[in-house]
Order: C-alpha cells, then sequence, then structure tokens
C-alpha cells in the first residue's frame, strides 16, 4: 500500500482489557513465568517472558491478533513491517498475515544475521525496504536489535518509524555495565526518535498479579513490586 497504514480506534488506558488479556494469555501458554530468573543484564528477576514459546499455530495467531489490535489502538502510520532476525521474523510475519487478514495488505522483509554470498545474496529477505517502517519484535531490554534495524533501515534509503513490542518491562537499562535512568523504550522514544507501543507492560502485569490469585505463587505480586522499585523507571 503505497499510501500507508492509518490504523486508529479508541483506547482508554484506565481500561486496558487488551493488556490483561495479554497477560492471562501469556501465562496460561507459558510463556509468562514466575520464580527466580537471571536477566541479561545479570538481574534476579521474578518474572520471565519468553515469546519463543508462542510455539504452535494457534497461539502465534493469537498473539498477531494482539499486536494488530494495539496497533489499530496506536494510531501509528507506517507502510510496510520489517521482522528482524530472529524471534521478530516470525513475529513480523504473522503480523503482516493478521493485517492483511483484516483488509490491510503492507510489504514485509527482515534480516539475516549471516551475509549470503550465493543467490540473491545480502543480508535483507522480503519486500524492499522502503516509506516509514515499523519493526516488529518481542521485548526490547537494551534496544541493542533496534539499533541494528534502524542502520539495515537507514543503509537500504527507508525510514525507520516506529516499533510494537509484546512487553515493556519498564526498567532500568545498563550501559557499560550500569544501570542508568531510562528504559530501553524510553531511549528508543527519546534518543532514537521512533515511536514505540506495547502490547502490555510491568505495570500491566502488577495489576494482573493484584487481581488474580496464582496457586503456589501467592507472593509473586509483592517480589514484582519489589523487583521495580530497586529497578523500575519512572513515566510511561
Amino acid at each position: 500500500m503505497s499510501e500507508g497504514v492509518d490504523i486508529k480506534t479508541s483506547q482508554n488506558p484506565a481500561q486496558d482489557t487488551l493488556a490483561q488479556d495479554f497477560v492471562q494469555f501469556a501465562v496460561d501458554g507459558g510463556v509468562l513465568r514466575f520464580g527466580e530468573f537471571k536477566t541479561k543484564a545479570g538481574r534476579l528477576s521474578p518474572y520471565f517472558f519468553n515469546a519463543g514459546l508462542f510455539d504452535d499455530g494457534a497461539k502465534l495467531g493469537r498473539l498477531a491478533q494482539f499486536y494488530a489490535q494495539r496497533l489499530m489502538a496506536s494510531g501509528i502510520e507506517f507502510d510496510m513491517i520489517f521482522g528482524p532476525a530472529y524471534k521478530g521474523i516470525p513475529l513480523g510475519a504473522a503480523l503482516a498475515v493478521e493485517l492483511a487478514r483484516l483488509g490491510r495488505n503492507v510489504p514485509f522483509a527482515y534480516n539475516r544475521k549471516e551475509t549470503k554470498d550465493h543467490g540473491e545474496g545480502g543480508t535483507l529477505v522480503g519486500a524492499p525496504l522502503k516509506g516509514r517502517v515499523l519493526i516488529v519484535d518481542d521485548v526490547m531490554s537494551a534496544g541493542t536489535a533496534v539499533r541494528e534495524s534502524i542502520h539495515l533501515i537507514q543503509s537500504a534509503g527507508a525510514t525507520a518509524h516506529a516499533v510494537v513490542i509484546a512487553l515493556d518491562r519498564q526498567e532500568k537499562a545498563t550501559e557499560g555495565g550500569q544501570d542508568v535512568n531510562h528504559s530501553a523504550v524510553q531511549y528508543v522514544q527519546q534518543q532514537l526518535g521512533l515511536q514505540v507501543c506495547a502490547i502490555a507492560r510491568l505495570s500491566d502485569l502488577l495489576q494482573y498479579l493484584q487481581q488474580h490469585r496464582i496457586p503456589g505463587l501467592a507472593d509473586a505480586h509483592q517480589r514484582v513490586v519489589a523487583y521495580r522499585t530497586r529497578y523500575g523507571v519512572d513515566g510511561p
């Protein structure tokens, strides 16, 4: 669609049932788990989100519906989808299929991590990168994947315009092994100038835990609250 995609619906952040439904979906699928998990930053997190466990057609299709609904609520306009290797590839493809099902057929591309020296060659696969590009990924830990995607997109003459992710952990990023007073999402928004929307955020997870009693995890809410108190960031 050369004119781009403009998908808008009303959204009331105070009644974000979409986020609550998504958290329930992730818990039911074993994608969102509670316990003690070491993060890439070396922190001991009381929860772990592994989008790789959306591992069958039904789960991936439902996940794509959540991405599409959140985009509709965001009002973000874009011309095509880019899925960064590796997890972004199936996520971007599934979203493109869901948008086409909804009547919005947009081009899709992804990258290889290794340059191919035969056949079509190069690192990019799919539609040519052009216009305003939407990057699709699962979570944003340090913003590294986004910076790499921006470089690829700009090198192709297109514009990295926005990012959509499944979960915003709303916690401090690390630079040089030190905590900084912004999250990866805030960095991408404020320093790189990209719009970012997430299906759910840590605040939504806390709301879910407050409203639901998970067998064997009575203290999960308190542990997540303590984690956010130590590592969380202010603002959205």
